[in-house]
């Protein structure tokens, strides 16, 4: 199995949009994805993605149809203010979203997660692949 992204785009389309900004959840539904790092141990896949911001509460992840999705809401607000003067005053909301194909390798029962320091990681354990039995097959 694979855990290739599937937000991830061709070749011939990497550099249309090269100088758009990250792209937030707007009018047009676009969202941010993540950085992730996915590493494959010998019994489990495990993902990190980068949260940086994001509550604990505001992640969701789901797994349907051998898709595995994290989601989250990013509302965050920074105000400075200097004698009861506001100097800077900045506000980041938006959607993230990721998406796995994991197909039917893992142990969907057996996922966990945990969020820290704002790097939430996922261990998906794999389903032991059957062994492959070989036979001679006789020609008639």
């Amino acid at each position: 199995m694979s855990l290739i992204p599937r937000n991830f785009h061709d070749l011939d389309s990497l550099f249309d949009n090269f100088f758009a900004p990250t792209a937030w959840k707007s009018e047009q539904n676009q969202f941010f994805a993540p950085k992730v790092d996915i590493k494959d141990n010998k019994d489990h896949y495990l993902i990190s993605a980068e949260l940086p911001g994001v509550k604990k509460e505001d992640i969701h992840i789901s797994l349907q149809q051998g898709v595995l999705t994290l989601e989250a809401e990013v509302k965050q607000e920074d105000k400075e203010e200097k004698d009861g003067k506001i100097i800077r005053q900045e506000r980041r909301y938006g959607r993230i979203q990721r998406s796995f194909t994991v197909g039917n390798t893992v142990h969907e029962s057996d996922i966990s997660a945990s969020f820290t320091d704002g790097i939430l990681s996922i261990k998906a354990p794999k389903k032991a692949e059957p062994e492959q039995q070989s036979r001679k097959i006789q020609i008639s």
